[in-house]
């Protein structure tokens, strides 16, 4: 089984290194990785510059650019042999909610799906590496049943881990994507050549986080698996939009 790794933390993260370690004993792990922390970056393609790719110390490859443009050049031309799957993480904070649409975590993966692969994206609820080892661990039997027994068709799944010990984690749970409250403010300052500064304030608290949801299972300690799409049409309010313009 051949997996491509990446990640949006950049390739010298811990969440990479864990990946690699729980799932080079079972495949052929080839980890293309941002050159930099890329968080935030969404789907988001380069095309204003070439790309380069070089060969890190540890064996790993990483491109000038974003976690989209690393899936899509190693899948598009970089790689001899198309990878079985796609595996993006583990990333350090949790990518549940809205935060998907932002995620360069799921973005990568979410390049993968496009690209006929099946893909994961996984991050854990916390900034500490303390539960990376369990973690890396879970998600090493995730893709030990992806082998064992592959869904019929491919799936993209943003895979949520809570912070705590392999042991309580329990059977991981099929959620839905819950939705957060709006953004904080941004945060206004001042450079010290007088230039206003703002920085992108902290995500909102959960709003919808009813059981069901992914902010519901990992509060409660259990690993989130949600499915996702990529069709946005909002069909419900097809025949709406049909009235109006027909006014």
């Amino acid at each position: 089984m051949r997996i491509l790794v990446s990640n949006d933390d950049g390739y010298f993260a811990p969440g990479i290194h864990a990946l690699v370690d729980a799932l080079s004993p079972i495949a052929e792990v080839t980890v293309v990785a941002p050159e930099r922390d890329r968080s935030g970056a969404s789907s988001s393609l380069t095309l204003d510059r070439p790309l380069t790719i070089r060969r890190t110390d540890n064996g790993f490859y990483c491109v000038n650019g974003t976690p989209t443009d690393c899936v899509h050049v190693a899948v598009s031309g970089f790689l001899s042999e198309l990878p079985d799957m796609v595996v993006s993480g583990i990333n350090l904070g949790q990518n549940m909610g809205d935060d998907t649409l932002y995620s360069g975590t799921v973005a990568a993966a979410t390049e993968g799906y496009l690209l006929g692969i099946p893909s994961v994206a996984v991050s854990l609820a916390t900034r500490s590496a303390q539960y990376l080892p369990s973690a890396a661990r879970l998600v090493r039997e995730l893709i030990e049943r992806f082998r064992r027994a592959p869904p019929g068709e491919p799936v993209l799944l943003n895979v949520n881990i809570p912070a705590a010990h392999y042991d309580t984690y329990g059977a991981p749970e099929v959620t839905r994507l819950g939705k957060r409250h709006k953004a904080e403010s941004v945060i206004k300052t001042t450079s010290p050549r007088n230039e206003t500064l703002y920085w992108v304030g902290a995500a909102g608290p959960a709003a919808d986080a009813g059981p069901g949801t992914d902010f519901y299972a990992v509060a409660a300690g259990r690993v989130s698996v949600t499915p996702l799409q990529i069709d946005l049409t909002h069909r419900e309010q097809m025949p709406l939009v049909r009235e109006w313009l027909a006014r």
